[in-house]
């Protein structure tokens, strides 16, 4: 299906997903506990925006193959 909302959703998900390849990284790297503290503040801040990224693809894809199948019908 190429829809071009979904595709900007496909990207935001991987932009999400390299911004927290560094973030682990940097946490690794790091011996402060309050950097820490701040990496995984961003991390599980990132997580909760992939999985409403991911809630909303599956929302759109769901109706988009709705449309689909009424447009069949017809």
């Amino acid at each position: 299906m190429d829809d071009p909302y979904l595709d900007e959703l496909k990207n935001d998900f991987r932009n999400y997903s390299d911004q927290l390849k560094k973030l682990k990284k940097k946490l690794l790297k790091t011996n402060s506990t309050e950097l820490q503290t701040k990496i995984i503040k961003q991390i599980d801040s990132i997580a909760n925006k992939m999985e409403n990224n991911q809630k909303q693809s599956v929302k759109v894809t769901k109706s988009r193959l709705k449309e689909i199948k009424k447009r069949s019908k017809k």
